[in-house]
């Protein structure tokens, strides 16, 4: 059976609770924000003490202490369904405290604005993290690729302390350009790397000002991918956050969205005519 084999028999089972327990805690306190959102009479109210909201990360934090306290305390003893129990706790606990992300960002209760979606983007990081693991996908040197490496050739060890490098080098690159979630996906699966690292980096990262600013055919190029290919991913990616957060504020986050859609447009049209002047002026 694929489950034994999988995540039974390779000891991944309190991942896999960890991972289970961490998407229902999510999926249920987003619909409880949002039932309390939309003032619902029979769904219970924020928990509010002394007319003190208490934040539901509050408890996240409280969770996590806990159940990583005791997963550390019995660490060296053979505890099977404690530490089941002490995955799960400690993945809903984390959902609680991703999910206000934004707020503990900021140091702001932001959960409803435009950067309120930070939250979710990084409870999607980790799931994605998380799921490559319980699959046994991991990146270099997470899973004693590097066990036996004194005892191995030197041709052997170079090339496998050569591999980490490149590796870690293209996430790098990667990174500079803008591509954050193939900079990450990428450690994972090594392929990827290669082609993100290659290929032009988005008109705002750091890349494209350090290596397009005399070339403005590149950073040209690069406003066009931006603008033909991301954008539309973006707002897919938009679109299944309010799926499954609930809409932000039409009044405050139209607006907001407006208006860093225009500063984006005037940032990027400013980046290809610094290039073009710069090239200009160093042929």
């Amino acid at each position: 059976m694929w489950f034994t084999e999988t995540i039974v028999e390779t000891g991944r089972l309190p991942l896999f609770c960890f991972l289970c327990s961490f998407l229902v805690a999510f999926l249920f306190i987003r619909f409880s924000v949002r039932m309390i959102r939309a003032q619902v009479k029979w769904w219970p109210g924020n928990v509010t003490p002394g007319g003190m909201h208490i934040h539901h990360m509050v408890f996240g934090l409280v969770m996590l202490l806990i159940s990583g306290f005791v997963l550390i305390a019995v660490a060296s003893y053979d505890t099977p369904v404690p530490n089941i129990l002490l995955a799960s706790v400690f993945g809903i606990g984390a959902a609680l405290v991703l999910d206000e992300w934004a707020l503990l960002l900021h140091l702001s209760d932001v959960y409803w604005t435009q950067e309120g979606r930070s939250s979710i983007d990084a409870v999607f990081v980790a799931f994605t993290i998380t799921s490559f693991f319980l699959l046994g996908i991991h990146p270099l040197g997470f899973q004693d690729d590097f066990d036996g490496l004194s005892q191995a050739d030197l041709a052997d060890a170079v090339l496998i302390i050569g591999f980490f490098i490149l590796q870690l080098a293209l996430a790098v690159i990667t990174l500079a350009k803008g591509k954050v979630w193939s900079g990450l996906v990428g450690l994972f699966i090594a392929p990827l790397l290669i082609v993100t690292a290659i290929r032009l980096g988005r008109p705002h990262s750091p890349w494209a000002r350090w290596r397009y600013a005399t070339r403005p055919r590149r950073m040209d190029k690069a406003v066009y991918r931006e603008k033909t290919y991301r954008r539309p991913v973006i707002r897919v990616k938009i679109a299944v956050q309010e799926a499954i957060a609930g809409h932000f504020d039409p009044d405050t986050v139209n607006a907001a969205t407006e208006a860093a859609q225009a500063a984006h447009d005037a940032a990027t049209d400013r980046a290809a005519a610094a290039a073009r002047d710069a090239a200009t002026h160093h042929p």
